[in-house]
């Protein structure tokens, strides 16, 4: 091998042409054999045998040179003129050809080449020789041929959005040439195919959007719509890059719906309006999904679903209206008539169920339940049912149509399951009126009335509907004193101790009410749980109370000393200060806790006198009638007590207990230990619950010592054995 006569660069070269010769003359499809394995070694070791010579007979940096000119040479000689004598679809053909002769090329040369790439690339950090090749073509074919290739991709792609088919394989593939040349980004795609596509769509679907306007109905035109988007993704998916579908949608919409959205949705005879009027309920649906790809797209079809809803109640409030009017006249005429009107008006109410039920079907059907359109349908339904219908509102109506439903002999004959069904759409119905007190006031006389006379036609569907009614309306709908200016709602919940935390317990005199209930839940408790013992924990109850003030009754909820304090002004006008205290048995601090909550705070109940802003023990207490607030169930806060520092307290107490147990039962399985390494140990016990400190694990391990559970040995201060 010393003996060896270095290869010279020329006579080297001569010998690696002809190899490159032979290659391009099987790329361009002449006679020619294949490379056989012994012309491919040979070719292989010239090169190798020319990089690995000692200098100056190491020629890696002239025979990286002459492998791009290889490229260059081959490129000018046979790829530029024969792209350059064709155009359009054949010019397609011959690059993608071209291509892949070009990464036939590349890839064998890099074969002969490849000891420069292990070596000699890598050492001065040049471009792999792979990317070489595709540079020579980027820098000499894309650069030259990309406008008219992408030309010719556009006009493909437009003959194909005019019905015609084209090679979608073939401009898949010219674009995956776009993607490759961007060796590794998506600058080429992007900036020499995307942007123009981008364009041409625009004005493709400018004109033809132009033209339908014109010529289509709404529904004809979103059939085409949604058609050309169902193609345009069918596009993306053929032969696009995945990135540009959002785009490519954009332009469509934009130019398809939102340029002529307007004029679209208030088309004479097939516009919004039609479709809903004709319940075209397909159509509605293609509606909102076309819509809903654009922004905002959809506010303006609410509004149209919204004025549409109203519109139809206030059809049926005028129908109603005339109906009864029509109905007294006959009356007037004829003498006297029991119940005019009343047929109309139980009609009324049954067509406003039956509006409802339709249109929120539509919600759910035709516009995928969206929160717009439940909102837009609450909308008109608020400002419809809340009009007069012939003199009467519709609590009273509604609460005469439950009535009908509920009681013998009424003129609505259905099922059980049917009733059911008509007392969940009245419940639903009912939340979009305002005067829900006045239905609660109707809705009481009559349930009175069928009780007292034994006209209730099922005790089963009562409790439904006040269950029902309770949920939708709250509390309101439970029996009550009207004498009284105070009413409670109370219930019980049972806490196991040793599951939950301990809590202050608090004696407290609770008022009259109050203790009735509480006694009558004690005595049930005791049947059912005969050896338990149950500790009232006061501070964490809460009531609801309703307070009859002057402008309205508003509901409070509050905490149980509040409704305590609240009920003790509920039979007096007044009490002093030491007067509520010996009634309630409540030390100061938690007295003037509960007071300043209910005197001095946001939701003022309570009046004092004087006046003023803290409680003093000569204040005097009373029922502050005038209060009001624009909401009818307030909740008034109890300022919580600070029990940080208890809370740390326990905390470090606890903390204290598992040390010294981690400790006595490290030191009882290991019996002598030094001082670091017990700590150690009883920090990787204990991490999972709390992060240990040094000086207090220090602390307890003496205290275990003074306890003589530990001993130092006499020796070595750092050791310690467990003493049993």
């Amino acid at each position: 091998m010393a003996d060896r006569k270095p290869i010279e660069l020329a006579e080297g070269w001569s010998f690696m042409e002809k190899g490159i010769q032979k290659l391009i003359r099987l790329l361009e499809g002449e006679q020619e054999d294949q490379f056989n394995a012994e012309q491919y070694m040979h070719l292989y070791t010239t090169i190798y045998n020319m990089c690995t010579q000692k200098p100056p007979h190491d020629y890696s940096e002239q025979l990286y040179g002459k492998y791009r000119e290889a490229f260059n040479k081959y490129i000018n000689e046979k790829v530029l003129p024969s792209l350059r004598e064709h155009r359009d679809e054949v010019l397609l053909k011959e690059l993608y050809t071209r291509w892949g002769n070009h990464k036939l090329m590349v890839r064998w040369l890099s074969r002969f080449f490849n000891y420069l790439d292990r070596y000699y690339v890598l050492r001065h950090s040049l471009h792999p020789l792979k990317d070489v090749g595709l540079l020579c073509f980027k820098d000499l074919v894309y650069i030259d041929i990309k406008k008219r290739a992408k030309d010719a991709v556009l006009t493909l792609v437009e003959r194909e959005r005019e019905g015609e088919l084209v090679d979608r394989a073939l401009v898949k593939n010219i674009l995956g040439i776009y993607i490759e040349l961007g060796m590794g980004g998506m600058e080429c795609y992007e900036k020499d195919f995307e942007e123009f596509l981008l364009t041409d769509t625009s004005g493709f679907y400018r004109r033809k959007a132009s033209q339908w306007i014109e010529q289509d109905s709404c529904p004809d035109y979103m059939l085409k719509a949604e058609e050309c988007l169902r193609l345009e993704e069918e596009r993306v998916d053929a032969y696009l890059h995945a990135s540009s579908r959002p785009k490519l949608l954009r332009e469509v919409e934009a130019e398809l719906l939102t340029a002529y959205e307007q004029r679209l949705l208030t088309k004479e005879h097939s516009g919004c309006s039609a479709l809903l009027k004709d319940d075209k309920t397909e159509d509605l649906a293609r509606m909102y999904r076309l819509f809903a790809r654009i922004p905002k797209g959809l506010d303006p079809v609410a509004e149209i679903f919204k004025e549409h809803v109203d519109s139809e109640g206030m059809k049926l409030v005028k129908e109603v209206t005339e109906a009864v009017e029509l109905a007294k006249e006959k009356a007037a005429k004829a003498g006297p008539s029991r119940d005019s009107g009343s047929s109309a008006e139980q009609q009324y109410v049954r067509a406003v169920l039956e509006l409802h039920d339709k249109y929120l079907g539509y919600v759910g059907s035709c516009f995928a339940n969206s929160s717009l359109f439940h909102k837009a349908l609450k909308e008109a339904f608020e400002a419809f049912v809340n009009k007069a219908v012939a003199g009467s509102t519709s609590a009273e109506l509604m609460a005469s149509f439950c009535d009908n439903l509920l009681k013998k002999g009424g003129s609505e004959k259905l099922s059980d399951e049917a009733i059911e069904e008509t007392l969940e759409k009245v419940v639903k119905l009912l939340a979009y009126v305002s005067d829900k007190d006045m239905f609660a006031e109707f809705y009481r006389k009559k349930l009175s009335r069928r009780l007292l006379q034994d006209k209730s036609a099922s005790d089963d569907h009562e409790r439904s509907l006040l269950s029902r009614l309770k949920q939708q309306c709250g509390a309101q709908f439970t029996s009550k004193e009207k004498s009284r200016k105070l009413s409670i709602d109370l219930s019980v919940t049972v806490l196991t101790t040793g599951f939950w935390p301990t809590y202050k317990s608090i004696e407290v005199a609770l008022p009259r009410e109050m203790v009735e209930g509480v006694e009558v839940y004690r005595e049930y408790y005791d049947t059912d749980a005969k050896h338990r013992k149950l500790t009232w924990i006061y501070t964490l109850g809460t009531a609801v109370l309703r307070g009859n003030f002057d402008s309205k009754p508003i509901e409070m909820q509050m905490n149980t000393l509040q409704a305590a304090l609240c009920m003790l002004l509920n039979d007096v006008d007044e009490l002093s200060y030491s007067e509520v205290q010996e009634r309630l048995r409540l030390p100061d601090d938690d007295l003037q806790r509960l007071l300043h909550s209910l005197v001095c705070a946001k939701y003022k109940v309570i009046k004092k006198d004087p006046e003023g802003k803290t409680i003093g023990k000569n204040d005097k207490f009373s029922f502050n009638s005038r209060f009001t607030d624009k909401m009818r169930r307030i909740k008034i806060p109890l300022p919580p007590l600070d029990e940080k520092k208890k809370v740390m307290e326990d905390v470090d107490k606890d903390r204290r207990y598992a040390i010294d147990a981690a400790i006595v039962r490290i030191m009882k399985s290991r019996k002598v230990l030094q001082h670091q390494t017990l700590v150690m140990e009883v920090i990787q016990q204990l991490q999972r619950m709390f992060k240990p400190d040094l000086k207090l694990i220090k602390k307890r391990i003496e205290d275990l010592i003074q306890r003589e559970y530990l001993e130092r040995d006499k020796d070595n201060p750092t050791l310690f054995k467990y003493l049993a």
